[in-house]
C-alpha cells in the first residue's frame, strides 16, 4: 500500500467476465492520473499492477453490479479458474456445511489464499472434509468492494503459506463520501428461493480538505430454501429405474434404510443379552408394523410385505440463507506524510438446511445397529416384565429384527458464522521509505445446531424399555422424541491476530527505470478450536470431527524489481516463515516481463511455495467422513448381487500426524499479451503447478482392496465391517469404516491455459460495446500415489478426486463470455457461463478409468457415462431515471437451462451443485432500485 500516481484505463468494461489487469490499457491510450492510496496484488512495490509479470484478473465494483450477482461467493466462484475442490453453499451435508470456498486451478480450497486489503482473514471454524482450512466467502462484504484482484500464480514468496494456486484479494473502499441505498428482490420461476436484499453506504469527510474520512457500509440478504419436491424428475427422486438407473428408495429389504412404517422379522440373538446382535429366524419373512401410508409404495414379494419411500423429498436443493455485513472505516491524515486508519468488519452468515431424511434405526457407525432388535419383554408399570407391544412376535418368544425411519423427528442443520475483524494501521513516508503497518484482530464463532440425529444411549434405552412407540409414532411425546434424538449444538472458533510492517523505496536508477525494493516483517497467531458435534461417539450416522490447535508464525520478506532496460523488467522476491509447530520454510520467486514492441508483451514466472499442515491434519484432532461406496463387481457376485451390494455410505477415519511436513510446490507461468489494435486485446497464459509431499490419508485404496478381499489391511490402516449378509453369511461383509493416519505421500501436478479476448467498440458518443471472452482449460491433473509400482491417476475430465468436496469432478473447460452495451443512462449485459462435461469415473476409488455409475436395466446412467456440459446465460439491465435514482432488472439463467444428470455426486439429488446450481434454481428474476443522495 502506498501513495503514488496510479495509471487508470481510459474506460472500464462493465461485463463480469474476468479482465486481465495487464491488458486494461491499450498502447497509445492516454490514461488519467490521480493521487490515491492503492493496494497492488502480487507485489509490495510502489507500482501499478499493469506492470506485473504474473497474470492478475481484476473484477471491479461496476462489473459486479452489471453481473446481477449479489454475493462475493457467487462472483468469485464464477471465475473460470475456480475448479475441483471448490465448495458451494448448497453442499449442506458436507463437514463444512454453511460455507463456501474458492479453489483456483482445482487444487482444493486450502491452496488458494484469500486476503482482504492485502491481509489474511481467519479461517472457517469447520474444516472441509475435516481436513482443509479455508476462508468462508459468505462472510466477506460485497457492498464495500472497490475491486477483487485474482492473482493466478504462486505467491508464497510474498504472502506465505497456502498461496500455491493463487490469491484472491478483496480491495475495499479506502474512503467514501455521500450516501446511497439500494433494495432488490427476486424469485425463481419454478418456485422457491425467493431473495431479498438491502444495502447502504454512508460517508463524510475528505482526507485532503477535512483531514479525515469516515464511512460505513451495511448489507442484508435473505435467500429462501428450494425444497427438493419443487423440482421435476430426476432431481426429486432416488428411483431412477424409469431411465435405467438404480432404485435407491428407502425401505428395501437387506438395506440399512427403513420408512416410518417399520419392517420387522422374527429373530434371535447371536450374543445373549445384546439387542444389536439380531439374526433373522431362517425361513421367516418381513412384515410391516402398520399399513403403508401416503408417499410410500407397498410391496408384497418373496421377501414379505414392506414399504418403500422416496427419501429425496426430505432435503433442500438450496438451503435458506441469511447474511448480514457491516463494514466501517475511519481515516485521519495526521500530517502530509502520515495517515492512520481503523477499519472494522462484522459479518453473520446463517444457513438453515433440511440436510437429510429422518434418522434410521439401522446404522453402521459409529456403533453398529444394523442388526438391532425389539426385545420380547419390557419393564411393566410395576417393574414386572410384560410382553413388548412393539414386537408382534413377542408372544411366540422371538425378537423382532427392525428396519425403521424416525419420520416423526425431522432432520435439520443450522450454522451461524459470526466474524469480527478489526484492523488498526498507519501508512506514510519517512526517510525516503513508503511504509505500511497494521495490527489485525480477527475472530470467528461458528454455532452449529443439528436436529434429528439419534443418541445411541437414548435409542437403546427406548428400545429396551419400550418407551418409544414404533407402532403408532404419533403417540410419542416430545419428551420421548427428545430422549431418542436430542438437539446437538456446539460452538467452534478460529483466531487470526497479526502485526506487520512493510516498506518500499527506490534504490538506484537503471536504464529502464528505478530499481525498487520492498521489505517486510510479520508476526501472526493462528488458532482453531472445534470441539465437534460427535466427539463422544454418542450420535448415530454422524461423522466425527474434533480439531484443536494453535501456533505462532514469524516471517520476513524482500522483493526487488529491476527494469534493466525499457523493454525488460525482472522481479525477484523471497519470504522466510517460521512456524512454531513444524519449523521454517523459504519460498522464492522470479518474474520476467519483456516488451519487444509496443503491441506485444511476453511474461513468465517461476516460484516455489508451500502449504502448512492444518490443525486437523497435525493437531489434536480426529475425523471420520462418509462417501457413497459402490462395491466391486467380484465382491458383489459373492453375495448374489442382492440388495446388500447396493451403493452405501462408507466411513473414512482420519487420524492426525504431528510429524507432517508442509506440502511443497513449484509453479511456473508463461504468457503473451497482444494488443492487436486499439480495440482488441488478447492474453494467453500457460501455467504448471507441481505439489510434492501431498498430505493424504494413508493408503485408502489399499485398505479398501484388502477389505473387500477379506484380507488384513495394510500397516497403519484399520477396517470395521458391517454385520454379515443374512443371505450369504459366509461371504465377506461390507467394510463400513476404513481408517488410516494422514501422511506426506505422493505428488500432484496440473497444467493448463488461460485465454482472454477483450474487444471494445465505440458506436457513437456515449454508446459502446465491450465483449470479454475468458476461458480456462486444464490440460492435465494427475496425482501419484505411493506403491509398488506407484499409481498415477488422471483426474481432468472425470468425477475425481471423488473424496474431495462431494465428488464434484474436474471439468476440463470453464469459461464466460460477457457482452455489455452502455448508453448515456443505461447499460445491458449478457453473460454466458460454460462448464464442460466429464466422464463419470472416480479414479481415486477404482484406480482405473472405469465408469463409476451403474444402472439396473442398462450398464450406466446416463448411458454414455458422461455428465453433459452446462451453459447458462444471465441478462441484466439498468437505467438511470435521473441523477439520483437507478433501476435494474436481472434474469439469471434466462433460458431456464436444467442441470445435467449426475447421480454419483453426493452433494445433490442427481445433479452437481458445485457447477450446476444455477440449473436447479432455474430462471430467476430480480428487480432493484438504488438511490444516491
Amino acid at each position: 500500500m502506498a501513495h503514488r500516481r496510479k495509471a487508470r484505463p481510459a474506460g472500464w468494461a462493465l461485463g463480469l467476465a474476468a479482465t486481465s489487469a495487464l491488458a486494461q490499457t491499450l498502447p497509445g491510450e492516454l490514461p488519467a492520473t490521480e493521487l490515491e492510496q492503492i493496494i497492488v496484488t502480487g507485489s509490495y512495490l510502489n507500482r501499478t499492477d499493469l506492470e506485473l509479470p504474473a497474470p492478475v484478473t481484476t473484477i471491479t465494483a461496476e462489473q459486479i453490479q452489471a453481473s446481477g450477482l449479489t454475493s462475493v461467493t457467487d462472483v468469485i466462484r464464477a471465475l473460470p479458474a475456480d475448479n475441483s475442490g471448490t465448495i458451494p453453499t448448497a453442499f449442506s451435508i458436507g463437514f463444512a456445511s454453511g460455507s463456501a470456498g474458492v479453489a483456483l486451478r482445482g487444487l482444493t480450497v486450502n491452496s488458494t489464499l484469500v486476503l482482504v486489503n492485502g491481509r489474511r482473514v481467519a479461517a472457517y471454524a469447520h474444516s472441509d472434509d475435516g481436513q482443509r482450512s479455508f476462508v468462508d466467502l459468505n462472510t466477506l462484504p460485497l457492498n464495500a468492494v472497490e475491486r477483487i484482484d485474482v492473482l493466478k500464480d504462486g505467491a508464497s514468496s510474498l504472502y506465505g503459506a497456502d498461496a500455491i494456486a493463487g490469491v484472491v484479494n478483496l480491495i475495499l473502499n479506502p474512503s467514501y463520501s455521500g450516501a446511497e441505498v439500494s433494495a432488490e428482490g427476486g424469485t425463481s420461476s419454478q418456485g422457491g428461493g425467493t431473495s431479498q436484499r438491502l444495502a447502504g453506504k454512508f460517508g463524510h469527510g475528505d482526507l485532503s480538505a477535512d483531514r479525515f474520512n469516515a464511512f460505513a457500509s451495511i448489507e442484508w440478504q435473505r435467500d429462501d430454501a428450494i425444497a427438493v419436491p419443487r423440482r421435476d424428475f430426476p432431481f426429486n427422486s432416488n428411483d431412477l429405474t424409469s431411465i435405467g438407473g438404480l432404485n435407491l428408495q428407502f425401505g428395501q429389504p437387506g438395506t440399512a434404510t427403513g420408512t416410518d412404517y417399520a419392517a420387522v422379522q422374527p429373530a434371535t440373538l447371536s450374543i445373549p443379552g445384546d439387542l444389536t446382535s439380531g439374526v433373522p429366524v431362517p425361513g421367516t419373512l418381513i412384515q410391516t408394523l402398520r399399513p403403508c401410508g401416503p408417499g410410500t409404495f407397498a410391496h408384497d414379494d418373496e421377501n414379505g410385505s414392506y414399504c418403500t419411500e422416496n427419501q429425496a423429498g426430505y432435503r433442500d436443493h438450496q438451503p435458506a440463507q441469511e447474511r448480514v455485513g457491516l463494514y466501517g472505516r475511519f481515516s485521519a491524515q495526521l500530517n502530509e506524510q502520515t495517515q492512520a486508519y481503523v477499519d472494522a468488519t462484522y459479518a453473520r452468515n446463517e444457513v438453515d438446511a433440511r440436510w437429510s431424511s429422518p434418522a434410521q434405526i439401522n446404522n453402521g457407525t459409529p456403533r453398529n445397529t444394523n442388526a438391532i432388535v425389539l426385545p420380547i419383554t419390557i419393564p411393566g408399570p410395576s417393574g414386572t416384565p410384560i410382553l413388548n407391544p412393539n414386537n408382534p412376535f413377542a408372544a411366540s418368544g422371538d425378537y423382532a429384527l427392525i428396519n425403521y425411519q424416525f419420520g416423526d423427528i425431522p432432520s435439520k442443520i443450522t450454522t451461524t458464522n459470526d466474524v469480527v475483524r478489526i484492523v488498526v494501521g498507519v501508512l506514510g513516508n519517512t526517510w525516503g521509505w513508503d511504509y505500511d503497518g497494521a495490527v489485525v484482530l480477527n475472530r470467528t464463532w461458528l454455532d452449529t445446531r443439528v436436529a434429528g440425529m439419534l443418541s445411541y444411549d437414548g435409542l437403546l434405552a427406548a428400545v429396551t424399555n419400550g418407551t418409544y412407540n414404533f407402532v403408532d409414532p404419533s403417540a410419542n411425546s416430545s419428551a420421548v422424541r427428545a430422549s431418542v434424538s436430542p438437539t446437538i449444538s456446539t460452538t467452534a472458533t478460529t483466531d487470526l491476530d497479526s502485526i506487520d510492517l512493510r516498506a518500499t523505496r527506490d534504490l538506484a536508477q537503471l536504464q529502464g527505470g528505478p530499481l525498487g525494493i520492498a521489505v517486510g516483517v510479520e508476526a501472526r497467531y493462528e488458532a482453531q478450536d472445534d470441539p465437534g458435534l460427535n466427539s463422544t461417539l454418542e450420535y448415530q450416522g454422524l461423522g466425527v470431527v474434533k480439531t484443536a490447535g494453535s501456533r505462532e508464525i514469524y516471517a520476513a520478506l524482500v522483493e526487488l524489481d529491476a527494469p534493466l532496460v525499457d523493454s525488460l523488467d525482472v522481479n525477484v522476491s523471497g519470504r522466510y516463515d517460521y512456524y512454531s509447530d513444524f519449523g521454517g520454510h523459504f519460498a522464492p520467486k522470479i518474474g520476467v516481463k519483456w516488451t519487444p514492441f509496443e503491441q506485444l508483451a511476453l511474461r513468465g514466472t517461476y516460484s516455489q511455495g508451500f502449504r502448512a499442515p492444518s490443525f486437523a491434519e497435525s493437531g489434536n484432532s480426529v475425523f471420520q467422513g462418509f462417501a457413497t461406496m459402490t462395491p466391486p463387481e467380484d465382491w458383489a457376485a459373492t453375495h448374489g448381487n442382492n440388495s446388500y451390494t447396493l451403493p452405501y455410505p462408507m466411513g473414512f477415519l482420519f487420524s492426525p500426524n504431528p510429524n507432517l511436513e508442509p506440502e511443497e510446490s513449484e509453479s511456473g507461468t508463461f504468457g503473451i499479451v497482444y494488443a492487436a489494435t486499439r480495440w482488441l486485446n488478447l492474453t494467453v497464459d500457460y501455467y504448471v503447478i507441481r505439489k510434492t509431499d501431498v498430505i493424504v490419508q494413508g493408503a485408502p485404496a489399499g485398505a479398501l482392496d484388502a477389505a473387500f478381499a477379506g484380507q488384513p489391511p495394510p500397516p497403519g490402516s484399520a477396517v470395521q465391517y458391517d454385520v454379515p449378509d443374512p443371505e450369504y453369511p459366509d461371504a465377506v461383509p461390507r467394510p463400513l469404516v476404513v481408517g488410516a493416519p494422514y501422511v506426506n505421500s505422493g505428488s500432484l501436478q496440473t497444467d493448463g491455459i488461460d485465454l482472454e479476448l477483450i474487444a471494445r467498440f465505440e458506436f457513437s458518443a456515449g454508446t459502446r460495446l465491450v465483449s470479454d471472452l475468458s476461458v480456462t482449460k486444464i490440460l492435465s491433473y494427475t496425482q501419484t500415489y505411493p506403491g509398488s509400482p506407484p499409481a498415477t491417476l488422471q483426474f481432468v475430465g472425470t468425477q475425481g478426486p471423488y473424496f474431495i468436496s462431494s465428488g464434484a469432478g474436474t471439468p476440463r473447460y470453464r469459461g464466460s463470455w460477457s457482452n455489455t452495451v452502455t448508453f448515456e443512462r443505461a447499460s445491458i449485459t449478457a453473460i454466458a457461463y460454460y462448464t464442460s462435461g466429464f466422464y463419470m469415473s472416480a479414479p481415486d476409488i477404482t484406480f482405473d478409468d472405469s465408469c463409476f455409475s451403474t444402472g439396473s436395466t442398462s450398464p450406466y446412467v446416463p448411458a454414455d457415462c458422461r455428465v453433459d456440459r452446462f451453459i447458462d446465460v444471465d441478462l441484466t439491465a439498468s437505467y438511470g431515471l435521473n441523477d439520483h435514482i437507478r433501476a435494474s432488472v436481472a434474469i439469471l439463467n434466462a433460458f431456464d437451462a436444467e442441470p445435467p444428470i449426475d447421480p454419483i455426486n453426493y452433494a445433490g439429488i442427481n445433479y452437481n451443485p458445485t457447477y450446476h446450481q444455477a440449473g436447479i434454481v432455474g430462471r430467476f428474476w430480480r428487480l432493484g432500485l438504488a438511490y444516491r443522495f
